[in-house]
Parts: structure tokens; sequence; C-alpha cells
């Protein structure tokens, strides 16, 4: 049975650790360039259709590469802490646009349509959860990007720890958990967590109307708001994917996403 959603991106110039992120160039396996948001975009409209897809955002220079390149914008306030926070404040300017809202972060170019799908599937059936997101089994290569992120002092990708339930206990954006070194398979036993969520209109409002969470400040994960907060996410589980779904984190990534548009062929 096919679930009504629809994809919100939210962007801001901002970013800490790599000012005016969504602009940076990612170059296609064609050897064109195109904006980490134009291909944030074009990741999602090939799954939910241009319709069904907003860039949420305060700034200017994003909203005017959005619209040249046709894509829909919705301005959203500067006071905005996090990417949920935008998706909530978008919906007080869209309205209720669909049951469900999918919350694609836009330096996740690399996200797989089926996983999206699955976790719109997985909230629809799970009357507990306030919101789903996905839990990637780590490839080796992939595990040993986060490691070494992690050795360097940069901070990479996020992981999640989960019950048997597939109720998520904690995130990080350090790799947990913390695997002995010279064990067999460690990259087995960690999940990368991808930024992506599927959430309700009511939960997101919700969020937006409780203060931020004392481990939410300090890890600077968003959905920690959930958890400490007694609510529910449900991970929904993937094995590795056959490619390393890498997020752009720091300018160092740049090469290795653009290695990923190569091999896919992705112009």
């Amino acid at each position: 049975m096919h679930t009504d959603f629809a994809i919100l991106i939210p962007a801001r110039y901002a970013s800490q650790r790599f000012p005016g992120k969504p602009l940076a160039a990612l170059r296609g396996a064609d050897g064109q360039e195109r904006s980490l948001i134009r291909r944030s975009w074009e990741t999602a409209c090939a799954i939910a259709g241009s319709g069904r897809t907003w860039v949420a955002t305060d700034d200017g220079r994003i909203a005017d590469a959005v619209t040249g390149f046709g894509g829909q914008v919705v301005m959203t306030p500067a006071a905005c802490r996090n990417g949920t926070e935008r998706c909530a404040a978008a919906l007080d300017v869209l309205g209720d646009v669909a049951p469900i809202i999918v919350n694609l972060q836009g330096d996740a170019p690399l996200t797989p349509g089926f996983v999206v799908s699955d976790l719109v599937a997985a909230l629809a059936g799970d009357g507990e959860a306030v919101m789903t997101t996905p839990a990637v089994r780590c490839s080796e290569t992939l595990y040993r990007h986060l490691v070494s992120d992690q050795a360097q002092g940069r901070v990479g990708g996020t992981t999640v720890v989960f019950n048997d339930a597939r109720r998520a206990l904690y995130f990080s954006k350090r790799v947990i958990p913390h695997v002995a070194e010279g064990r067999v398979a460690a990259h087995e036993l960690v999940h990368l967590h991808l930024g992506v969520y599927a959430y309700r209109p009511a939960a997101l409002r919700a969020y937006a109307a409780m203060p931020p969470s004392p481990l939410e400040e300090i890890e600077g994960l968003e959905q920690l708001r959930f958890l400490e907060s007694g609510q529910i996410i449900r991970a929904v589980c993937f094995e590795p994917i056959e490619w390393d779904c890498i997020e752009l984190n720091n300018p160092q990534d740049i090469p290795a996403i653009e290695a990923v548009l190569l091999q896919r062929g992705i112009s």
C-alpha cells in the first residue's frame, strides 16, 4: 500500500565545519560540476517527485541557487537550530502537505531511494515510534573511513546503537559501539546513521515546542531531543549498501563522494 509523503531538504549556509557547504561543487561522472544542494534536490525528486519536494532555508544565496535550477523553496527563520526545527518551521508555511514528512538532509546526496521508501513504510506501520531513521551496517571501507576521521580529530558520520526491538538507544558522532582493536569483522558491529528521517507532522510540531536537550547540545545531534524526552525512534536496518553513502561533513569528503558518483555513473 502506497503511503503519501513529502520531502523537505533543510539547508543553511553558516555551517561551522564547512561554511557555504550547500553550494559546494561536486564533479559528476561526466566531468560537470553541480552544487551539493542541487544533487540533494535531484536525489529527493527521484524519490518523491519535484512537486513533493522543497528546500527549506533561511539564506537568500541558497534560495537563489535552488530557484535557478527550477527547485521549490520554502523560507524559514534563521533562528532554527537544526534541520528538524527547520522542517517544523517549513510546515508552518506549507501546512499539512502530507501525512509523513521526510527530512533528507542537504549533505546526503548519495542516499538510496529505497531507504526513504522503507522509512516511510516502517513509520506508517509503527504506532509507537515518533520517527524512523536508517541504520546501515558498515562495509569495511566505510568503517575505515569513519575510524580514520575519528583518529584525525575530524567529525565524520554519525553512528547508532539499538536494541533487539530496533528501538534506538543512542546516536553519536563517535564510532559506537567501541570495538576492540583486532576484533574480526569489526565493521559488522557498527551501523552508520544516514541523514534522513521520517516523521508525522504532529511529532515535528511537538519537537519544535521542546527546548534543546543536554545530550543534543553536547553531541550536536538533533534526534537526541526525542530520545531524552522518552520518545521512541525506530531504527530501520539495512545491510551494507553497494556504494558508501558518505555525507559531506568536511571539505575532505568531496573526493570520496565524487569517486562514488564516478563509480555509479552519475552525472
